[in-house]
């Protein structure tokens, strides 16, 4: 078993902070960061904890992100928010978002918010449990880079194309799901490679089209997308979504873009919240208490909410604090200041 060091959440949060500051990200930026890899890592999703800063200080030295970038928001339409990320990472264009994208959907039922030239690295679920956390339904959805094979295919055109959504509910934390419409996160074949362990068949591909157990083969060739052509196809409508519809990239392009170099995603993202008290109106708590029914329904016969494990390890890591493996530990603290 390969060697851990404990962490509280306070630790994890100065260390990612520590860490975007000294890879040359503004403050602002940093502490944006620091608060999506924070909850990726606390919640246990560690393809998107702490090992995510090492690709986001990567970026920066490639000479891709703008690490000081100032997001603009306009109200661009009624029910639509735009937020021009120029060039930087998302959370903070999300940050200075949000509150209008909320303005908007209280106001009118449903409003929309697109992030524009954004690198994207993170889990989409911490964006959709905020605006939840303002009593709102959310849905998220945003290309990355062509690294997924269509159904039946074998070159990539596809991202990852994650979709997350999240549900209020009236006593504690919200429905939440978050996947990727690939077979699994590119992070996680990563972690794997990183680890020296095999995937599992029907992850991906290798350059040859062929299915691979190797991480390394098969990030050289393709991912594939969950569940056939059924993933597929929603694959190909989170590109067309959170692409040309917004004004922005595909994967494909996304990739053109980077030009070899390997940075996070440059792409795009849609954002859309939806008030149960205006669709409902007088009648929402009752409605409400219906969705209520049916969460019931599931977990009574012993089922799993979607993010049910996450709550569980949250709850976990706030007692207990986290472990990650000592190599990515060392090799975190080795991009601080000696």
């Amino acid at each position: 078993m390969s060697e851990e060091v404990s962490l509280s959440l306070d630790e994890v949060r100065r260390l990612s902070i520590d860490v975007l500051e000294a890879g040359g990200l503004s403050p602002d930026h940093a502490k944006a960061i620091a608060a999506v890899v924070y909850a990726g890592q606390r919640d246990e999703c560690h393809s998107h904890g702490v090992y995510r800063l090492l690709g986001c200080v990567r970026s920066v030295k490639e000479g891709k992100v703008n690490p000081n970038a100032v997001p603009d928001v306009v109200d661009h339409a009624a029910a639509v928010v735009r937020v021009n990320a120029h060039y930087g990472f998302s959370p903070l264009a999300f940050e200075r978002g949000r509150p209008l994208l909320i303005e908007k959907a209280r106001k009118l039922g449903l409003a929309a918010m697109a992030i524009n030239n954004c690198y994207h690295f993170s889990a989409l679920w911490p964006e959709v449990e905020a605006i939840a956390a303002e009593g709102l339904v959310a849905l998220a959805m945003t290309p990355s880079h062509s690294w997924v094979a269509p159904a039946g295919g074998t070159k990539p055109v596809f991202g990852t194309n994650p979709i997350a959504f999240a549900w209020p509910r009236p006593d504690g934390p919200p429905f939440v799901f978050d996947f990727a419409t690939s077979a699994i996160a590119r992070g996680e074949i990563e972690l794997h490679r990183r680890a020296g362990k095999s995937i599992p068949t029907g992850w991906a591909i290798d350059s040859e089209g062929n299915p691979t157990t190797d991480p390394t083969a098969a990030m050289a060739g393709a991912m594939l997308t969950f569940g056939g052509h059924k993933g597929s196809a929603l694959s190909a409508m989170i590109e067309l979504m959170a692409g040309p519809l917004i004004g922005d990239m595909t994967s494909a392009e996304s990739m053109a873009f980077d030009e070899g170099v390997g940075a996070a995603p440059c792409h795009g993202e849609l954002i859309l919240a939806f008030d149960p008290k205006v669709f409902l109106g007088a009648d929402a708590a009752q409605h409400v208490a219906r969705a209520e029914t049916m969460f019931d329904a599931i977990v009574g016969q012993g089922a799993r909410l979607p993010s049910q494990r996450r709550y569980e390890a949250r709850e976990r890591s706030e007692r207990q604090g986290v472990r990650i493996p000592k190599v990515l530990y060392d090799d975190l603290k080795a991009l601080l200041p000696r």
